[in-house]
């Protein structure tokens, strides 16, 4: 029998109705604005003036090792150890609730080469098409409200330019949530003289605006308007900071985003709440769902799960870093996920030969695996449970190999099998996850963050890049010293920093795989997200703008006369 796509298990699964799924969570269908059947708004100035499920709500981190072609499934063992939890609550009859806190989908890897970000299998969240999709138009309205802030420069600069801002000085791009490389980098303003004031401009794709980081990281309306109005867009001519405050943007770009900003709520497969809200890349942003987002799961949930975008040495950094710093979250344990596949590529076997047992590259990789261990366990202080999502030419000598390096670091290690199984192949992680948490033996979190806020730019970046990817040091080319400089005449080096590199490797080399060592992370550009309240560090070949692949998903996705979607995965 043919292996089912994770599209025909999501259309085959029973939906339960939107306030069906509220009510798990306390919620009323006061507390909502539905979009449809099963997709909502909540109001989260409702839910905040409830009183709280938990005070002591736990909040666990969703790790992995570097991503591989092979796959590691985060977001996957995410949901469905979500679905296992929530069984072992109604097997136990203990009232407790699990709660997935998770980001939404950007459309350009939908339609690029990475796929949805739904889930996979039986460990889903629903409805999968409309969520890996328009969902409830977030990312449009953080698209529109950052273009509205470039169309607002570009008009100020035709209108006379009262500010006396340098065209060439605009630091501010145009977004749009698509994988598009010809609009990297562009030309505006051609034409007649009535078509605009000509000047260099390029596009991110809204994933990586500042704005996207904004729209996570604030607390409420007004946190998110001066956040907004404190986006440096410019320098005038005699070299003086120009926000978007100073345009007078941050009212109307608030505007477009006051709906946005209330988080979504949908379900798993198996009717587990699921709260899918924001969605910054994690190799070129911080990677992180909304903060707004995961203090809604908490305040409802005795556990909440998130997830970070890539390995630990990216969106786990991040999250910890700079969402933990800024919100005051803190987290009370993480789970890694890894695959044995994945773990043998780092080891040095090609792609068409990772289902073949290879114990001696299972070795060579497992040291990816140990690093970033380490940064969870001794960098962060935190409690640590190694998830294997599992697949079937796993050997038991090779889980019995990843299991025994794991607990020399005293680690335990759970099969997953929530692709396959859903939640009832997750039970085993629940378990030893809820063992960690509550034995009263475990060492409980001592979360601490990597660096003090008060160091120099540079010393965050090179602590970064030696406690974190374990590099030798740092190289910061001649522009970007000069931009730290600027930064630092402007007062605004305090920032925590978030750092773009490839996802692919500890290094800012793709291809160096495994655990490498001896390298210097090179800082080619500095740029600021003082609305954000970070500073991004860009590193080695990293683009704010991905492209399409020579044979792009979007080629394989159809949609029947009916309306059913195919090849969306």
């Amino acid at each position: 029998m043919p292996v089912p796509s994770d599209i025909t298990i999501a259309q085959n699964a029973t939906l339960q109705s939107i306030t069906t799924i509220a009510q798990k969570l306390g919620l009323t269908t006061a507390n909502l604005e539905p979009y449809g059947h099963y997709k909502a708004k909540i109001n989260s100035a409702d839910v905040f003036a409830m009183p709280a499920k938990n005070k002591q709500s736990k909040l666990i981190l969703v790790t992995a090792i570097n991503p591989t072609p092979a796959g590691e499934g985060k977001t996957t063992v995410t949901i469905g150890l979500a679905d296992a939890l929530n069984r072992l609550h109604q097997q136990q009859n203990s009232g407790e609730r699990t709660a997935v806190a998770i980001r939404e989908p950007s459309i350009g890897p939908v339609f690029g080469i990475k796929g949805g970000a739904a889930g996979g299998g039986y460990a889903q969240v629903l409805p999968m098409e409309d969520i890996n999709l328009h969902f409830t138009g977030d990312f449009h309205a953080i698209g529109a409200a950052n273009n509205l802030l470039a169309a607002m420069i570009d008009n100020h600069l035709y209108q006379g330019n009262e500010l006396n801002i340098d065209p060439k000085q605009v630091f501010w791009r145009r977004a749009v949530d698509m994988n598009d490389r010809q609009l990297r980098n562009i030309i505006s303003g051609i034409g007649k003289t009535t078509d605009g004031v000509m000047r260099e401009d390029g596009f991110d794709i809204t994933v990586a605006s500042e704005v996207m980081a904004i729209f996570c990281l604030a607390t409420d309306l007004n946190d998110l308007k001066q956040r907004l109005g404190n986006i440096l867009v410019a320098f005038s001519k005699d070299k003086k900071p120009i926000y978007a405050s100073d345009l007078n943007a941050h009212g109307a770009m608030t505007a477009l985003l006051k709906e946005a900003l209330k988080p979504n709520l949908v379900q798993t497969i198996e009717g587990t709440p699921a709260i899918v809200h924001g969605g910054p890349f994690a190799n070129i942003a911080h990677g992180c769902n909304s903060v707004i987002a995961t203090r809604v799961a908490m305040h409802l949930a005795d556990y909440t799960l998130t997830e970070a975008g890539f390995g630990a040495d990216l969106g786990a950094q991040k999250f910890c870093d700079i969402k933990c710093r800024l919100s005051g979250l803190t987290p009370d344990a993480a789970v890694i996920v890894a695959t044995i596949r994945a773990l043998k590529y780092n080891g040095g076997v090609a792609k068409d030969n990772l289902t073949t047992e290879n114990l001696a590259a299972l070795a060579q990789g497992l040291p990816n695996l140990m690093k970033h261990i380490e940064n969870m366990q001794e960098v962060y202080g935190l409690p640590v449970v190694v998830a294997i999502n599992h697949f079937v030419s796993d050997t038991d000598a090779e889980v019995e190999l990843v299991r025994q390096a794991c607990l020399e670091k005293g680690v335990e290690v759970a099969l997953t099998q929530v692709w396959e199984k859903g939640g009832a192949g997750g039970e085993d992680l629940a378990n030893t996850l809820l063992n960690l948490l509550n034995d009263s033996s475990s060492k409980p979190s001592q979360f601490r963050l990597a660096y003090d806020s008060e160091s120099s730019i540079t010393d965050k970046i090179r602590t970064i890049a030696q406690r974190i990817y374990g590099a030798d040091d740092i190289a910061v080319s001649s522009l970007a010293e000069a931009k730290i400089r600027q930064l630092e005449a402007l007062n605004l080096d305090r920032m925590p920093v978030c750092i773009a590199k490839t996802q692919y490797s500890l290094s800012d080399n793709a291809k160096l795989l495994g655990r490498p060592t001896g390298f210097t992370i090179h800082v080619r550009d500095i740029s600021i997200s003082s609305g954000a309240g970070f500073i991004v560090v860009i590193c080695g070949p990293i683009m704010k703008m991905p492209g399409l692949p020579k044979r792009p998903s979007a080629e394989y996705i159809d949609v029947d006369a009916v309306g059913n979607i195919t090849g969306l995965f």
